[in-house]
């Protein structure tokens, strides 16, 4: 006699999440996005944005990050970094839709920074970024009770790069830290280590090292403190999440300067010091430029390093005929090398194979014309709030960046 039981068909929700079906607030996994999208083959997807567009006028503002699809950035009213296009929001009170063609923690800080009666739109909420996923409110709480037992928590200020997570930047906000960009970290860990968790300066730290939490990304957090800040290797300390006590021992974390979490960027984490060698190779005389996000023995070969902007301006500046290989997202050097292929400036991407943002290519043009056309019918999709509690401490800690000298 068979007395199997019939198999369960109810998907989990972990299912559901991976199906794109469900959402998880506290996720950037990503979801559901309800309603029909046009077909990308659709000839007619560039007019029906513009007529949107048009429609709307001043009622919506589009933000475009570097590492869109060329086929968004065409829509885009302003084009910038994370960081740089927030404040771009907050700059324009009367738009009462910001359309934020990025990844989702983006539109979080976008709507921290932005007053109430306005709304933030992602058009496609699956949009996420593997690095903030990395760092959870959950694990970054566990990591500072782990601090507080090996009794440096009080002489240990958190700074965590933008590239993180509303709860993140709250987590920062609450425990005395700041935010930082990729142009101004060093700034930012300068400014930290004046500091104590309760904000006081020049407190006795007699029974412990100043340290730094940096959070989520190890390789930018690294190669600031070394590279830019004299640091030695020796100085950092890498927590990892799913480790007992983040691997580390109290010892270890009590002669360390930089608590570097185990988090890194998907995209420019995959440079290699073969990759540098390789193009060196290939191109004589060619300059390497990378990002910061980079590991540090990318970072360590390369001829220059910078954020996105940095290395938008160096090849602006660049002279005719000068060979570029630029370690950083595919969509912004593809977009580069044809900007400036009429004044002979190669350009070629760093590393042999393809490199695009998996979730930041999310947010294509069948995406876009679908929120603005939502939007045009007075239909307000995919809205990234964050709550107020969070909105306060993370304000706070993107404040505490604005007032850096």
């Amino acid at each position: 006699m068979n007395t199997a039981q019939p198999l369960d068909p109810e998907p989990t929700p972990l299912a559901l999440l991976l199906l794109g079906r469900d959402s998880d607030p506290k996720s950037e996994r990503g979801v559901e996005c309800p309603g029909d999208l046009p077909a990308p083959s659709d000839p007619g997807l560039v007019e029906r944005a513009r007529a949107a567009k048009e429609k709307l006028g001043d009622k919506v503002f589009v933000l475009g990050h570097h590492y869109q699809r060329d086929e968004v950035i065409e829509f885009a009213d302003v084009t910038g970094d994370s960081f740089k296009l927030a404040r771009e929001a907050a700059a324009r009170p009367d738009a009462e839709y910001i359309v934020f063609c990025g990844v989702h923690f983006m539109a979080e800080s976008a709507d921290i920074l932005t007053s109430d009666r306005q709304q933030v739109v992602l058009p496609d909420l699956a949009a996420g970024c593997s690095m903030a996923d990395m760092a959870t409110a959950e694990q970054v709480a566990e990591c500072w009770d782990v601090l507080t037992e090996a009794g440096v928590a009080d002489v240990t200020v958190p700074v965590s790069y933008m590239n993180s997570s509303a709860d993140i930047k709250a987590f920062t906000g609450r425990h005395g830290g700041t935010i930082c960009t990729s142009s101004n970290a060093k700034r930012a860990l300068e400014w930290a280590f004046g500091q104590d968790a309760s904000g006081d300066r020049d407190r006795d730290r007699d029974h412990a090292r100043a340290k730094v939490l940096f959070l989520p990304d190890q390789h930018l957090g690294r190669n600031t403190a070394v590279r830019d800040m004299g640091m030695s290797l020796d100085d950092c300390v890498v927590y990892n999440p799913h480790k007992p006590n983040g691997g580390l021992t109290p010892e270890q974390l009590r002669d360390a300067r930089m608590i570097l979490w185990r988090g890194h960027c998907s995209v420019h984490g995959r440079f290699s010091l073969e990759s540098v060698e390789d193009v060196r190779a290939r191109i004589p005389g060619v300059n390497v430029l990378v990002h910061p996000e980079c590991k540090h023995e990318v970072v360590a070969a390369a001829d220059q390093v910078g954020s996105t902007e940095h290395i938008i301006q160096a090849l602006d500046a660049a002279p005719a005929g000068s060979k570029w290989a630029i370690g950083t997202e595919l969509n912004l050097v593809r977009r580069l090398a044809n900007r400036y292929a009429d004044q002979d400036k190669e350009i070629v991407f760093l590393d042999r194979t393809v490199c695009f943002c998996s979730t930041m290519n999310r947010i294509d043009l069948p995406h876009l014309v679908w929120a603005l056309e939502s939007l045009a019918e007075g239909r307000v999709v995919n809205r990234i709030e964050v709550d107020a509690e969070t909105e306060k401490f993370a304000k706070l800690a993107l404040e505490r960046m604005l007032a850096l000298p």
